[in-house]
């Protein structure tokens, strides 16, 4: 039997602030949306954002390299691109680890 995982989506975490603050679901939407945009503009141009108690948003830059289909064998090239990565702080690791069923 395959495990199902359920994720969040915006709409969720829309409708989870919205519903604790008592705003319009709108309203929230576009604040989400314009946070999103902040976080990206801000990796662009400083390669790393700190939020304390939370994380760390780091920009990293990965070569290109050649790749290789598992099942067909055909060997192709993977574009160099940017991606971001998230290393946790030690707070959010605690409280997460600490909500974990043994």
């Amino acid at each position: 039997m395959k495990a199902t995982r359920e994720n969040t989506n915006k709409k969720d975490i829309v409708s989870n602030i919205s519903e604790k603050l008592g705003l319009p679901n709108a309203y929230i939407d576009k604040i989400f949306d314009d946070l999103i945009l902040i976080l990206i503009s801000n990796s662009i141009l400083k390669k790393k954002i700190k939020i304390k108690n939370f994380g760390t948003f780091f920009l990293k830059k990965k070569n290109k390299r050649v790749g290789r289909n598992p099942k067909s064998k055909i060997v192709h090239e993977i574009s160099e691109r940017n991606v971001v990565t998230f290393k946790p702080a030690e707070i959010l690791k605690k409280k997460l680890n600490s909500y974990v069923r043994k």
